[in-house]
Order: structure tokens, then sequence, then C-alpha cells
């Protein structure tokens, strides 16, 4: 594979062949997707394939996803403490017909926007037992004084009065900007650690919850890898969605108790949900 402008960067070239596998030095540290995607395609590699972390993985949440879907599929993997991945050659996934769960990071937003609110919202088929590390966000609510009730595949959550936390998101990392905007109205401030994978995503969302929250009248602080919120006196603002979807959905929760917040660039929200505020508009 080779960068076509030389950069390290796409475009790509990359030329056919058969991949060896064998033995695989990767860094953890940044984002899991890069161990997703060998993970899914190391059984037709030629040799079985040895994965090395260096360092810690970080949202291995996502990796246990990944795991999940292949044992599905009949492709087991040996995963050695989040440190050392195997997987044989020649294995081969089973075709089937498979029920695609409900995004728990979707449905974050509905989550957050029973509890700033005090109100009630119930989640109809979704599954509270799901490997998807965003499922235990209705845990961090529950921390801050919520009230979750879990059935087979349905959740409801009731509002309380919030209170602040601190709490190590790095296996929740797409809730991150949705509790970070829910902290707004908690009673003392929310510490949220083990964040600095953030910085690499459609934005740095570290720097762009600060400048956001900062604006709706927020204190907060800022480290390489975590952020401190401390509630203030709001007023209403212009929010900038620095072309991340997340940024969009999160903020639109603090509309709920803000007057005069707008969301620019909303359609950036089609990413991955696009008629998100139409189904936020029906609560």
């Amino acid at each position: 594979a080779v960068s076509a402008n030389g950069n390290g960067c796409p475009p790509i070239d990359i030329a056919g062949g058969e991949v060896p596998g064998g033995e695989v030095q990767l860094a953890g540290d940044k984002s899991s997707q890069y161990l997703t995607s060998i993970l899914l395609s190391a059984p037709y590699f030629k040799n079985d394939t040895c994965i090395h972390i260096q360092g810690d993985l970080t949202s291995k949440s996502y990796a246990d996803i990944t795991l999940d879907i292949m044992k599905t599929f009949g492709v087991s993997v040996i995963n050695e403490s989040y440190q050392r991945f195997k997987v044989k050659a020649g294995d081969r996934y089973n075709a089937q017909t498979y029920q695609v769960e409900s995004d728990w990071s979707s449905a974050s937003y509905f989550l957050a926007a029973a509890a700033v609110t005090g109100g009630e919202v119930t989640l109809t088929d979704i599954n509270p037992h799901s490997v998807q590390g965003d499922a235990q966000f209705t845990s961090v609510l529950e921390k801050m004084g919520c009230r979750v009730e879990k059935k087979s595949n349905t959740l409801q959550i009731k509002g309380n009065p919030l209170k602040g936390i601190t709490i190590n998101m790095n296996n929740m990392p797409d809730a991150v900007q949705t509790l970070a905007v829910t902290a707004l109205f908690a009673e003392g401030e929310t510490v949220i650690q083990g964040i600095g994978n953030l910085r690499i995503k459609e934005t740095d969302r570290i720097l762009a919850l600060a400048n956001e929250l900062t604006r709706l009248g927020a204190e907060v602080g800022t480290g390489e890898d975590y952020l401190v919120i401390r509630p203030g006196d709001y007023r209403g603002a212009e929010i900038e969605t620095y072309d991340d979807h997340r940024m969009a959905m999160s903020f639109a929760v603090a509309g709920l108790k803000i007057p005069g917040i707008r969301i620019k660039n909303p359609t950036c929200v089609e990413k991955s949900f696009p008629d998100f505020f139409q189904r936020f508009a029906n609560l």
C-alpha cells in the first residue's frame, strides 16, 4: 500500500495479492479501528495472525463488538487481555440472517433529554445487555441521579436532580459529548477522564466542547485527556458544530433547557442520524 501523494494519507494505491499474516505490531493508544479492520480480515490471510498491541488499547468496547460479531458469524479470536489477539487462517464466516442492534450512541441523546428535563423517556427495540460500550451510558446517568428500569428489549429512564461525577469514559468515547452537555445541569463539577483519543475524531472534540460549553456560560478546564465542567449562568448562543454530527446532536439537548440556542450546520447529523432533529422534535 502506497500513499499516492507521498504524505502517508489517502488516497492510497493498494496492490492485490495474498496478505501474509503472521506477527503484527499495532499501536493501540489512538484508536481501536485499526485493530478492528485487521481482525475482520485476518481469517483470509495466508498464515495465522497474532496482533501485538503496543501500549494500552483504547476504546476496548469497540474491540468487544468486533469479537462478538465475528463469533456470531463463526470465527473465534483468542483475546489475551487486550494485549494480543490471535486469529487462525482458514476460518470462514458463515452467512446468516442477522438483526442489527439499535445504536446506543444515537440513543444517548434521548436519554440525556430525560435527564436534563426531569422527564421520562422509553426506548423500545433496544438491547439493554448489548456489548456496545455506550449501552453503559445509562449507568452513568444513574450515578448522576436518574432512575433507570431495564426490561428484555426496552428501557425507561426518569430524570431526577443531577449531581456532578468523576468518570473515565475511555470505553464510551462517542457518549462524551452527550455527558458533557448533561453536566451543564448537574450540581457540582463533572470530571471526564481517559478521553485523549477524542482529539483525533471528526474534530478535536475536547477543544470543541470547551469552546461551545464556555460560549453557553459554563466554566471549563481541559487537559490532554480530560475535561472538567463547572455549571454557570447560561445564555443562548449559536453553537459551532465543526462539521461533527455528535456536536450538533449533543447541543440540541442543551436547547431543551437554555432558550436561544441555534445549531450551525445541522445537516452534519446526516453522517449517522439523518432524521435526528425530526425525531428529537417528537419529544
